[in-house]
């Protein structure tokens, strides 16, 4: 559940060729979000239309107190690397880290980026502990199937730096990926810089404007 569209731009050949963002995001998130907000709004606007008294007012007040939190929590998480930086972005803060600060990514129970001496939770990439234990059933399957004999650059095939490892978990693939991508461009000139984290204002105001005319409107009727 990956999306890599990556474009070949036009590079020296001292440079290497240099491509577009590799994007990741969870693409059950974005469904079950698209379908939350699919039938609020449609419970919202039957409601706006067909209440009577105070219940229009109360479901126009609801609307952005649901709609923006779902909204932030499921479409906006996504994870973006190119050479120069990394790019987080989670439900109500966007971290742009190029990899010059980049210490490391970790997953756990959850996935982890450190950076900078900070430490920042990546919501893009959830850890799903069934996908590890299927994982490792079918790593242990392939393992009992193949030849102890053979070299494992034969038993095997790695996947290049632009792929994921077919063989891992999701989350446990992009992470091994980024680290590898980290470790790559680390020294690059154009990999320099600081950290830059930024508040989703657009997505916080809206979301108390609306609990504040939610609570206006109850306590009024």
């Amino acid at each position: 559940m990956t999306e890599s569209d990556r474009t070949p731009d036009q590079g020296s050949a001292a440079n290497g060729p240099k491509y577009a963002d590799r994007v990741y995001r969870s693409v059950p998130g974005v469904i079950a979000g698209v379908m939350l907000l699919g039938v609020a709004g449609w419970l919202i606007i039957d409601a706006i239309i067909s209440g009577t008294g105070a219940t229009p007012w109360v479901a126009a007040a609801a609307a952005p107190v649901f709609g923006f939190p779902v909204a932030a929590y499921t479409l906006r998480p996504v994870v973006k690397s190119n050479d120069q930086r990394l790019l987080v972005r989670n439900p109500l803060r966007t971290v742009v880290a190029p990899w010059a600060t980049v210490e490391g990514l970790k997953a756990g129970y959850s996935v982890e980026l450190h950076a900078g001496g900070r430490k920042f939770q990546v919501w893009a990439i959830p850890v799903s502990l069934r996908q590890r234990k299927k994982a490792t059933r079918r790593a242990t399957k392939a393992a009992a199937a193949g030849d102890p004999h053979l070299p494992p650059s034969r038993s095997k095939q790695q996947p290049r730096h632009d792929q994921l490892d077919p063989t891992r978990a999701w989350s446990d693939a992009v992470v091994t990926a980024l680290q590898d991508q980290a470790d790559r461009h680390r020294a690059d000139p154009g990999a320099a810089g600081e950290i830059q984290a930024t508040w989703c204002w657009w997505v916080i105001a809206p979301t108390l404007a609306g609990l504040i005319a939610l609570i206006s409107v109850v306590a009024a009727t």
